[in-house]
């Protein structure tokens, strides 16, 4: 899938993952796709949770060691 911008942020969790998203979500525009590589489980419900709440889709998710989401910037964030 391709991706307007790759984030990794492995090795942070909880408050300043979604600190280091919110952050490169604020400098793509809408309908941009933003590639975030995190190694918190944790990290699921987290951007799903922010995500619904700012108005952002997961298009995409993979699971294992790695996890990776494409996440599509809405109209609202």
């Amino acid at each position: 899938m391709k991706a307007d911008r790759i984030l990794d942020i492995q090795g942070f969790a909880c408050t300043m993952l979604i600190v280091k998203t919110k952050k490169a979500m604020d400098e793509l525009d809408s309908g941009d796709v933003l590639e975030v590589h995190t190694s918190d489980q944790g990290s699921i419900n987290d951007l799903q949770g922010w995500c619904e709440s700012v108005g952002h889709e997961i298009i995409k998710m993979e699971e294992g060691e790695l996890l990776k989401f494409w996440i599509k910037k809405g109209n609202r964030g």
